[in-house]
């Protein structure tokens, strides 16, 4: 058991919790606090949302002893702050709750999205909220609710809180970490990619609003890898969980992505549309996807560059994506950046058994090594 002392709602609050005890498990069955709803318990509904350090965070995800030192408001401790009341009323006033168990985490979220996003429209309120599910409502009512006292509060600066522990849910380590071993032998700065006028795929998913940037080196030369970037086909196949066919008659190609994180599978049914510029070999793939069973969808546009670096080739990569729905979450941050690097690193790999004649390998766990890495962060960040 370890002890630790966390400012609980405005007051000191001692415990004695083992390394896996869940942020919520502390709050509800040790400090009572019982407002504080667990769901799906895999950070996926946002039943469980709290404020850590003025963030919010999953309490069902977050370790207690990763707050030791910290400042933790539940919503209990919203009883007297000027804008839960606001956001309270307008709940009231919209509709915007039902049988009550998401309203919790709603509360929660949505003080951070005033709080943080002065004059944010409905759309940047629905990105927001797309962590915080609900069975009830329909989400139109929570979305007026916020909206509405957004508008009321009018363009004021934003409320940033300090993070006085850097990412939420996360100690800093009491001894020096080396940083993470690169993926591949990437350049310190990322050339930007040129872009390359494309009639876009159809797409009615949501607008991007995420971007990544990425190089990787190919131990080949450039003429042949962009040989194997011209048969998009043959490429999706570099990609763990891709599959697609030849194009259509239109040109576009359509597929599936099976992604795992965790206990979370989805599968995308997806489209894509490719533009190439030979002459400066670059080129640019434009798609859309939807998992049927979370509801969950994702657009994204993929620029990319090839460049010879002496008999090797190196490839700038530009994502910018869009996801909503359930798996909206893990859109954000630094699970979006493992996550591209853990991609990037299967995908090198695969292309460069593809160009020696090999056949590239499927079973490649992206996902899978992902979540790896992930559990063995969180124990990191507990020792």
């Amino acid at each position: 058991m370890t002890a630790i002392a966390i400012n609980l709602n405005g007051r000191r609050f001692e415990a004695d919790v083992s390394p896996r005890t869940q942020l919520a498990e502390l709050l509800r069955d040790k400090a009572l606090l019982t407002g504080t709803h667990l769901g799906c318990e895999h950070g996926i509904c946002g039943a469980c949302t709290v404020l850590v350090d003025g963030a919010p965070a999953r309490a069902c995800i977050t370790y207690a002893v990763a707050c030791d030192g910290a400042d933790v408001v539940t919503v209990e401790g919203l009883d007297d702050d000027p804008l839960a009341a606001e956001l309270r009323a307008a709940f009231r006033e919209q509709h915007a709750l039902q049988c009550g168990f998401c309203t919790p985490g709603m509360l929660i979220t949505a003080r951070d999205i005033v709080a943080r996003l002065p004059g944010a429209d409905s759309d940047r309120i629905r990105l927001e909220l797309a962590g915080n599910l609900c069975r009830c409502t329909g989400y139109l009512g929570v979305i007026q609710a916020v909206k509405q006292v957004v508008d009321a509060r009018g363009e004021v600066a934003p409320l940033l809180p300090a993070e006085r522990l850097g990412p939420v849910g996360a100690r800093p380590c009491a001894q020096a970490v080396a940083p993470p071993t690169p993926i591949a032998t990437t350049p310190e700065t990322v050339a930007k990619v040129a872009p390359v006028p494309v009639a876009s795929a159809p797409t009615d998913g949501p607008a991007p609003q995420h971007a990544l940037a990425r190089s990787l080196a190919v131990t080949a030369p450039v003429d042949a890898v962009w040989a194997q970037f011209a048969d998009v086909v043959a490429l999706s196949r570099c990609l763990p969980g891709a599959e697609f066919g030849a194009p259509d008659a239109q040109g576009v190609l359509h597929g599936r992505l099976h992604v795992k994180f965790g206990p979370v599978r989805a599968a995308f049914e997806a489209s894509a549309r490719q533009t190439t510029e030979p002459a400066e070999r670059r080129g640019r793939l434009v798609g859309q996807g939807r998992d049927r069973l979370t509801g969950t969808r994702v657009t994204a546009e993929i620029a990319y560059a090839l460049h010879a670096a002496d008999a090797d080739t190196r490839v700038d990569i530009e994502v910018r994506y869009g996801l909503s729905g359930r798996l909206a979450q893990f859109a954000r941050g630094a699970l979006a950046e493992r996550f591209a690097d853990r991609l990037t690193a299967d995908f090198a790999y695969n292309l460069e058994r593809l160009l020696a004649g090999a056949p590239p390998d499927a079973t490649a766990p992206a996902a899978d090594g992902l979540w790896a890495r992930l559990l063995k962060w969180l124990r990191l960040s507990n020792t």
